[in-house]
């Protein structure tokens, strides 16, 4: 069993079977989403309880409260009010960040795990779950309870921030995720000291609990290997949807290009890491189309079809060596059969003009 104080002879964090405890000897008041008790309480203990692999799924959705008591019996805790949250997420991997400026101080556990990122307000079709994001604020402090609410909206901000600072993506839609299907938070308070009205992420409490969450939450995915910094540009790719096997099947439309899909894909990703100027190229077309689907590029581009092949003319001009080949058949017509989109659609059809036309079948033995 782990054990790590979190404020001096009062709270202490225990990991323990599967199970993350929170347990404290004062009361703490507690507003959450937890499955189990949750909203607005008085409790000893907050739970984080982890659902082992075959788990019945449909006897957890229907009475979810029981897998958390059988837990918290594990604890001796009978007596003891308490919450409970579950996760599919590994609990040995949860993070914890503690600050504090000398009138109050936040610490903030993170379990996390994303294979169902979303970005809220999409279309969302779940067919099983698995990971979700399960954050525990716990703030040594005095907030009113109007602030401990408003704590709890800067926490999940800074979730979302902190996934945006690992370019999470939704796996529904490979847009940037703001969070998972089932994600779940408490903010709990010692309610002694200095009186707080504010949790805002300006104010001296919001600060705490946005850097301390924030940082918790990445820490937390990069410990299960997860959405690391470092990740290939390939990752990044699939992540948004595109596949290089869907990129290979779109670029053998070309007119032109004498690849197979399969050539095509094996050539496009030796080229990729041969020449990193072709993906930053890339990266910065996939950022540029996903503001003309959010409808945020500047008016000052003047009209996207132009745009977008002026940037894929640039490709040329600028990296390929001698006459490079633009970016229309030979009778004028563009590449509209490519289903791709548009700034990405014409720098991958330099690529393949350019410079994957230049390879042959040999290269791939």
């Amino acid at each position: 069993m782990q054990q790590i104080d979190l404020v001096k002879n009062d709270i202490k964090l225990l990991l323990k079977d599967s199970v993350l405890a929170v347990i404290s000897s004062i009361n703490l008041t507690t507003v959450s989403s937890a499955i189990c008790n949750g909203g607005y309480k008085e409790v000893k203990v907050i739970l984080n309880v982890q659902v082992p692999e075959g788990f019945d799924e449909t006897l957890l959705h229907k009475r979810p409260e029981d897998f958390v008591l059988s837990s918290w019996e594990k604890f001796s805790l009978k007596n003891s009010p308490f919450i409970g949250m579950i996760t599919a997420a590994n609990v040995g991997d949860f993070s914890l960040a503690t600050k504090s400026d000398g009138e109050v101080s936040v610490s903030v556990i993170a379990t996390a795990g994303v294979d169902h990122g979303e970005s809220s307000g999409e279309d969302i079709e779940v067919e099983q779950i698995e990971g979700t994001i399960n954050i525990i604020v716990i703030i040594d402090g005095n907030p009113t309870d109007s602030c401990l609410v408003s704590a709890l909206g800067t926490a999940t901000e800074a979730k979302s921030a902190g996934l945006k600072d690992l370019d999470v993506r939704s796996r529904y839609s490979g847009d940037s995720a703001t969070g998972t299907i089932t994600d779940s938070i408490v903010v709990a308070a010692t309610k002694r000291g200095k009186k707080f009205n504010y949790a805002g992420p300006a104010s001296k409490l919001g600060k705490l609990v946005g850097a301390c969450t924030r940082e918790a939450v990445k820490e937390s995915l990069q410990k299960r290997g997860e959405y690391l910094p470092n990740r290939s540009f390939f990752d990044r790719l699939e992540e948004r949807h595109l596949s290089i096997e869907r990129i290979a099947s779109e670029l053998s439309k070309v007119k032109g290009l004498d690849l197979e899909e399969r050539a095509i894909a094996t050539t496009f990703a030796r080229v990729l890491k041969q020449e990193p100027f072709l993906v930053s190229m890339l990266m910065a077309a996939a950022k540029l189309d996903e503001d003309v689907k959010k409808g945020l590029l500047p008016p000052e581009m003047g009209v996207i079809d132009a745009a977008s092949k002026d940037f894929g003319e640039m490709l040329n001009r600028t990296f390929i060596k001698g006459k490079a080949h633009p970016n229309r058949d030979k009778k004028g017509e563009k590449n509209v059969e490519v289903d791709l989109s548009p700034f990405l659609k014409q720098v991958l059809i330099s690529i393949a003009r350019n410079v994957l036309s230049r390879n042959n079948t040999e290269n791939l033995k």
